[in-house]
């Protein structure tokens, strides 16, 4: 009878792991890529550049601008005298220039904002005959440059009697077929169907459950519609440009573009500092953009991520 020896075999030894008991994931350092950090950094430095270009040059006056080195602060700053002068150039004419950019902007962007929400709203949750055809013709006018778009516009004011006002300004930039599909898309998902036959039942009327229940709704959409069109209207130059002839009514675009010209031409009203007043309006032009954005971002960012899930 052959008698069998058992073997011992060596454990092998378990894997650790951590208390909770789950596996260890890999450290976020391990995952850092550095091409694509050299990317994003690049990336970064093309946006971020002209801003520190813009507000080391509005320290700086016209002379120093030419004799020191761009990307850094001359011996002598004078930001706060080039703010000073830059406001009290011309009687304070630039204050009204921002003024008048406020008003063009603001009533622009919200214009803009309510008639996009009512006709997106309208092609997402109704039907009528030429439907589709209207919506096609919105997104043929999308690719239309709105330049090919002023001298029209102009004749068609001058006509009406409406050039060399605010409305020739403020009409144009309510229409916003980019805005109207935007809103169209949103609306889709962001407005159920069941809701809005629940108040049909309860007796509420069309325009009610647009006022009180769709718009609020649809508050991040208008909110991206907002930012878009003001940020449009606050640099639009050539439809100002045309339309206006009276500097008291200008937007900040022109009434620089015409301040560069003096200084360029010295013409009638030019300083020796005329250049350097132009960098500064131009560095106090873009802070209510930037505080637009920072205000509404939150809002904006909401409405990006609601839209883009599907309910």
């Amino acid at each position: 009878m052959t008698t069998t020896t058992p073997t011992t075999s060596t454990p092998v030894p378990a894997k650790r792991l951590p208390a909770d008991g789950r596996p260890s994931r890999r450290s976020p350092a391990h995952r850092r890529s550095t091409p694509l950090t050299i990317a994003m950094l690049a990336v970064l430095a093309y946006f971020l550049l002209p801003l520190f270009w813009l507000l080391v040059a509005s320290t700086k006056s016209t002379q120093d601008l030419f004799n020191s080195f761009g990307l850094w602060f001359s011996h002598a700053p004078q930001l706060l005298s080039n703010i000073h002068a830059t406001f009290t150039q011309d009687d304070g004419v630039f204050g009204r220039w921002l003024l008048n950019t406020v008003m063009y902007a603001g009533a622009s962007a919200l214009g803009a904002a309510l008639l996009a929400a009512a006709a997106g709203y309208g092609f997402a949750k109704y039907r009528f005959r030429g439907h589709g055809a209207a919506f096609n013709l919105v997104l043929g006018a999308v690719m239309i440059p709105t330049t090919a778009l002023a001298i029209p516009t102009y004749l068609l004011f001058a006509k009406a009697g409406l050039v060399n006002t605010p409305w020739a300004v403020i009409l144009p930039s309510l229409i916003s077929p980019f805005g109207l599909y935007l809103m169209r898309i949103y609306a889709e998902d962001a407005v159920p169907d069941s809701l809005i036959e629940a108040a049909r039942m309860d007796g509420a009327g069309e325009l009610r459950i647009f006022v009180t229940i769709a718009l609020r709704l649809l508050a991040p959409g208008l909110v991206t519609v907002i930012l878009f069109t003001l940020v449009a209207t606050w640099n639009n130059y050539f439809l100002p440009l045309i339309m206006l002839n009276d500097p008291n009514l200008y937007p900040i675009t022109v009434g620089l573009s015409s301040w560069a010209a003096q200084a360029q031409n010295g013409g009638a009203g030019a300083s020796s500092d005329m250049l350097a007043l132009v960098v500064t309006g131009s560095l106090i032009s873009i802070i209510p953009l930037v505080l637009a954005f920072l205000l509404l971002q939150r809002y904006w960012q909401s409405g990006l991520a609601t839209g883009g899930v599907k309910q």
